[in-house]
């Protein structure tokens, strides 16, 4: 008798940390509108239930509590769907005395993915593969399911054998094969993989590895959204056996991707191309935005608009992620501020239809050069009154952040977070970074797309072709302080994202003045970046999670 076919259905969801009910409710709704589709199995991605990353929730005995509550809400309400079997990822303690009484070298949790049938939790398998790298800290909530001794889950959906994996455990030879030594005949991947700049395209070939390891199809079910710095872009995506792409559901949106295994486990689905290089980091952008705002229940956003491309581009971001009537630009000429950059903020705020303001700080600069007079008498003019300007600036946002509940958005981009060129409590202020993981030469990339995406560019082109400038003193340029930011953002990708040591980046030709100079800014001020606001994470290494340098060290190479 022929074996029939299977649909299965991944859930590509957008969970909020902490929302355990709402999160609940949200795979209930998918799980009833599989069944309705006829599905055999939803998969939800890596811990659903709770949102990835937790982080310290996880220490919590009344959160892992609340956790397991919830996830057998979802196995009684999904009683009535005969048939339907739910995989969803969840935290799960290990027992009561270790949550109770454990200790710091004892994690708390298993990192689990159960399987709900028939109104039980009828199977749990414990994520074996623990990530200690880049953003990811999972060995200090989580125990290894290898280490306790359990093995791999196998389960039948209508006479197929589903192999479980959770995330990790799939970039490694031994979860898969004794999947495989177990019966699996199909294997069901339940991940949370941050987004980064290549990493979607990396995820399939190293998954078609996989698949063509052990000779099984494989399904990949993932995350979407941001949750704080980091960003899930979904792709969840189907392999056969031969490591063939069968499926793929669109980046940066939720989706139920459904799936049929066929007889011979053949596995057929609709495949949604990737975007373009541009495309997908400015869909990260807007997601981290929406989300950010979103989830923390802010009403809308307050940017400073410059007249240069930083803010230009933030603002561009926020309006497609928000709606332009929720943004609000404010423009603050100081004495240096050019003409153009006033004319050129002003065409933009009109373009884009948002509420645009112009605050003077001529007055304020003035007090301050009055009150600090006698104090600097005889001493030249440098960068303290360059960063009052700036300061002043960050006392205005903030004021109407305060006042009007909107969060201020920063305008700086990764290569100067790098290097120091920006202001504490001046344009530094603020609740999120929008570009902080945006290299200035990516900047002007996404500037010139973003104008070619409609028939009226956004962001008017004198913006993007005007030499960079802070405008803090007369005639100032980026370039007076900096390398070109051609040269200054090959030296951070080679010393900051790949660890290459200066004198590796000199032997690969760049200057020793160059390299030395970048390098020794980048020391410097670590302190400054400790107090940036958190901000969006596009590249595999960011200032944030995975960047923990000390302040003090006097290590240079």
């Amino acid at each position: 008798m022929p074996l029939p076919s299977v649909k299965v259905a991944l859930a590509q969801l957008n969970v909020v940390v902490g929302d355990l009910q709402g999160n609940a409710d949200r795979i209930i709704a998918q799980a009833r509108e599989a069944h309705r589709a006829g599905v055999d199995l939803l998969v939800t991605p890596e811990l659903a239930l709770c949102g990835y990353p937790p982080e310290d929730l996880l220490l919590r005995p009344a959160f892992l509590a609340a956790c397991d509550e919830q996830l057998r809400r979802i196995a009684a309400e999904l009683a009535d769907c005969a048939g339907l079997q739910v995989v969803v990822g969840h935290p799960q303690a290990r027992d009561a005395a270790v949550v109770r009484e454990r200790s710091w070298s004892e994690p708390p949790c298993l990192n689990a993915a159960s399987v709900l049938a028939g109104g039980q939790v009828v199977h749990t398998y414990a994520k074996r593969e623990l990530p200690n790298y880049q953003v990811f800290d999972e060995r200090r909530y989580f125990v290894s399911g290898r280490e306790l001794g359990l093995g791999p889950l196998v389960f039948d959906v209508k006479g197929l054998r589903v192999g479980l994996l959770i995330c990790e455990d799939s970039w490694f030879d031994e979860p898969a094969a004794a999947a495989r030594a177990a019966g699996a005949e199909l294997l069901c991947v339940v991940n949370a993989s941050p987004f980064h700049v290549g990493k979607t395209e990396d995820r399939e070939v190293r998954m078609a590895e996989r698949a063509r390891a052990v000779g099984l199809p494989l399904l990949y079910a993932h995350l979407v959204g941001g949750q704080d710095e980091v960003v899930f872009d979904g792709s969840s995506f189907a392999l056969q056996a031969d490591g063939t792409l069968a499926a793929r559901a669109p980046m940066f949106e939720e989706a139920l991707l459904v799936l049929e295994v066929d007889a011979q486990r053949r596995v057929h689905g609709p495949v949604t191309p990737l975007p373009e290089f541009e495309a997908q980091v400015w869909q990260a952008l807007v997601t981290g935005v929406r989300d950010y705002l979103g989830k923390n229940g802010f009403p809308g956003a307050l940017i400073g608009l410059s007249g240069g491309i930083d803010s230009a581009l933030v603002l561009a971001v926020a309006v497609d992620a928000l709606g332009a009537d929720k943004v609000r630009a404010v423009m603050m000429p100081s004495p240096y501020t050019a003409d153009i950059s006033w004319i050129d903020a002003r065409d933009m705020a009109e373009r884009l239809s948002v509420r645009y303001d112009e605050m003077s700080i001529v007055p304020m600069f003035d007090a301050f050069n009055a009150t600090l007079a006698e104090e600097f008498k005889g001493r030249a003019i440098d960068a303290t009154e360059e960063n009052i300007q700036a300061r002043i600036r960050g006392t205005l946002l903030m004021a109407l952040s305060n006042k009007f509940g909107s969060i201020v958005l920063t305008t700086g981009n990764k290569s100067e977070m790098a290097t120091g060129y920006c202001t504490l409590y001046g344009d530094m202020a603020g609740g999120f970074a929008v570009i902080k993981d945006v290299a200035k030469t990516l900047v002007f990339r996404l500037a010139r797309w973003r104008n070619a995406q409609g028939p009226v560019p956004v962001i008017p082109e004198r913006i993007i072709t005007r030499p960079p400038s802070a405008e803090l003193r007369p005639d100032q340029k980026d370039e007076d302080s900096l390398p070109p930011y051609e040269v200054l953002d090959a030296i951070l990708a080679r010393y900051m994202e790949q660890d290459q040591s200066i004198a590796e980046i000199i032997a690969a030709g760049f200057r020793p003045e160059d390299v030395e100079r970048v390098t020794r800014l980048i020391k410097l001020n670590e302190y400054k970046r400790r107090q940036a606001p958190v901000g969006i994470r596009i590249t595999h290494r960011g200032f944030g999670r995975d960047w923990r340098y000390p302040i003090t060290s006097r290590f240079r190479a």
